[in-house]
């Protein structure tokens, strides 16, 4: 595996490859990215993997300081992983002058849900993407359904813009007792760690309610509801369980509802000092 700093090396050391597929990261692997890396090569090779902790996409809030950086660990499980190049580069080489010229996502879409709690969030992430797709120019780029609302800005945005590169989706990786694997997950103590699996459960006892409700569409915010209150009684600080449509993350109109509109649930929630997001499809 070739492990390069610079815009200039990537780019000579993928000159002339056409079929490229990429799966951008922010380090701290676990299997979870691993599989993104597995899906990746079955829509181009080589396979390139970049390792950037983007400041853009840190709230004043948030610690970007105390993100963990982990690159000798995460260079070892990418290079197990066949992965031909892992692009990176420190701060001066992606904003080697102050990044004025950002791109900024719909409001409708990026400033709900994730975009509500975490303002500014998704133009750092469309932002460093852009950019590192015109560093990497990818057939295809691979981002995980965890981040549910994530990948469908990031590919509007493809879209919009008529990158030459496929957004590709691939299901959330779970431990065996329910829970998606996130790097966050390191920060929970062995009791919060017992508890967390609550919210996958919860996300599959409000998709078997809202698929009961299909003929009651007034009965999904009153689900919603009763969702926030049971994480709460449990100890959680719930932001949201929201069941919205695939399409654009509405909320469902009655009709749509009763019609079959595909829809997911969303929540976020902390427990204790760490945040999870996850979301199930309905």
């Amino acid at each position: 595996m070739k492990v390069v700093r610079t815009i200039e090396e990537l780019r000579s050391q993928l000159q002339g490859q056409n079929r490229t597929s990429f799966v951008p990261t922010m380090g701290n692997l676990h299997a979870g990215h691993m599989s993104l890396m597995r899906i990746a090569r079955q829509y181009g090779d080589p396979v390139v993997a970049s390792v950037f902790v983007n400041r853009l996409q840190f709230g004043p809030n948030e610690d970007f300081d105390k993100y963990p950086r982990t690159l000798d660990d995460d260079l070892e499980k990418l290079q197990r992983e066949g992965v031909y190049v892992c692009f990176a580069p420190d701060e001066s080489v992606m904003y080697p002058e102050p990044q004025e010229y950002r791109v900024q996502p719909p409001h409708d879409l990026a400033d709900i849900l994730e975009g509500e709690f975490r303002p500014g969030f998704f133009g750092g992430v469309c932002t460093v993407v852009l950019k590192l797709f015109n560093c990497v120019q990818p057939r295809a780029a691979v981002f995980g359904k965890k981040d549910y609302q994530q990948l469908m800005i990031v590919r509007r945005m493809a879209r919009q813009f008529a990158l030459p590169t496929e957004i590709v989706a691939a299901d959330t990786v779970r431990d065996s007792d329910g829970l998606a694997l996130s790097s966050r997950n390191r920060y929970l103590s062995p009791e919060e760690r017992a508890e967390a699996p609550r919210l996958y459960r919860v996300l599959n006892d409000v998709r078997e309610k809202a698929l009961a409700s299909r003929d009651d569409p007034a009965s999904l915010p009153r689900i919603e509801a009763s969702a926030m209150q049971h994480l709460a009684w449990a100890g959680w600080k719930p932001d949201y369980v929201a069941i919205r449509k695939r399409g654009n993350l509405l909320p469902p109109t009655p009709e749509e509802n009763a019609a079959g509109e595909p829809l997911v649930v969303l929540a976020a929630a902390r427990l204790g000092a760490t945040r999870l997001i996850d979301n199930l499809e309905i």
